[in-house]
């Protein structure tokens, strides 16, 4: 399966987690690290135009492709199974106590979840800790450029 990320350049080949772990975000605490992507393009470019202030072009930034391989361990968590505020802003505390579970549990290499931006689409969080994560292989990078009328 291929997901996709969006990052500054200088992290793009960084599969390690530290940016969540530093900031935390709607899965994980600050602290926990988690790779965050996504199953498309789009998705990562919404994903990232959400976060960004209007009037403000995000630039520097690369399109990442990664390839999780076939039989690796992937937990999807439905909507069904999440509280009615999991897509509130600020997140909620559950899904954040979600995801460091996951984390912390070390059983699953993916968690699938839902996008919050979305609707219908997916997100695939990745655990850098786990013992399958260097099968993660980034298998393309390439200067992305937002189109300017995202942030207007």
């Amino acid at each position: 399966m291929i997901v996709f990320r969006l990052s500054k350049s200088k992290y793009s080949n960084d599969l390690s987690g530290s940016g969540a772990e530093k900031t935390g975000g709607r899965w994980n605490n600050k602290g926990k690290p988690l790779i965050y992507t996504s199953s498309s393009r789009a998705l990562c470019v919404t994903e990232i135009a959400v976060h960004t202030p209007l009037g403000i072009v995000p630039k520097d930034y690369e399109l990442i492709s990664l390839e999780i391989p076939d039989g690796v361990g992937i937990l999807e968590i439905r909507i069904s199974e999440l509280p009615s505020n999991w897509k509130s802003f600020p997140h909620a505390n559950s899904t954040r106590i979600c995801g460091d579970s996951f984390i912390a549990t070390g059983k699953y290499l993916v968690l699938k979840v839902p996008s919050a931006v979305v609707q219908g689409d997916f997100n695939y969080l990745i655990n850098p800790k786990h013992a399958d994560s260097s099968k993660i292989r980034i298998i393309n990078i390439e200067r992305f450029q937002f189109d300017e009328r995202l942030f207007k």
